[in-house]
């Protein structure tokens, strides 16, 4: 099957992509939505336009559109992007990296039924703590580039995911009830190498911007270099 992959540059798409390839399913692009409301129900935010550089790496097409990201308008904007992108690419699939939002997978699932595409969704109802692990066993290279949540402070910014780390998110969890992934939104990471990257992402610049309890690692600048 062919398919189409929503990407964010996080973990979790990143993941959802390479476990549908290794299921069988033939990427032919990479899909960025970047909502002007930093507030999105669906979406991801913090350094989106970076994501060309993980298209590049893995050497796969790449479309990005905008959207207003205001609460359900944006999956109409969604659904009419994957019309209008059926036009112009053969695909017959969504890759997503839904893990446990009910509301985001409902959704991606109900734009494609009317569309006749198929809502592929690999990280579903997986464990979160063993998606992490895996993201490690996989050889990702992640970083957290946003945290929104009680129990974090500006020095999680620009940490690399380690098994230390994921401990410590344990902690984070046990103590706050985030989700493990941070499918609530309470952090969000960059990917800046894995198995399905032909060369990696460096960042050469980045600059750490904090607002009372919640903040971002702005990416300035970042380069594509040979593995190895």
């Amino acid at each position: 099957m062919k398919a189409l992959a929503l990407f964010s540059g996080g973990k979790d798409s990143t993941l959802a992509v390479y476990e549908a390839v290794q299921r069988g399913v033939e990427i032919v692009g990479l899909l960025s939505i970047i909502p002007e409301a930093e507030d999105s129900w669906m979406f991801h935010v913090p350094n989106m336009e970076w994501t060309h550089l993980q298209a590049e790496a893995m050497e796969l097409p790449f479309y990005r559109f905008q959207v207003k990201g205001h609460k359900e308008e944006e999956v109409e904007e969604l659904k009419e992007i994957l019309r209008r992108l059926k036009r112009e690419v053969e695909f017959e699939g969504v890759v997503s990296g839904a893990i446990d939002s009910v509301y985001q997978k409902s959704r991606i699932d109900a734009v494609c039924r009317r569309l006749c595409l198929k809502s592929i969704s690999p990280l579903w109802r997986r464990d979160a703590k063993e998606l992490l692990k895996k993201v490690l066993s996989e050889g990702f290279e992640v970083y957290i580039v946003g945290v929104f949540a009680e129990g974090f402070d500006k020095s999680w910014l620009g940490r690399k995911v380690c098994e230390e780390l994921v401990e410590k998110l344990v902690k984070l969890r046990e103590k706050y009830g985030i989700h493990l992934c941070g499918e609530g939104g309470e952090y969000e990471t960059f990917v800046c190498d894995c198995p399905l990257f032909k060369r990696k992402i460096v960042i050469t610049e980045a600059e750490k911007l904090w607002r009372r309890n919640w903040g971002v690692l702005r990416v300035r600048k970042a380069a594509l270099i040979k593995k190895g």
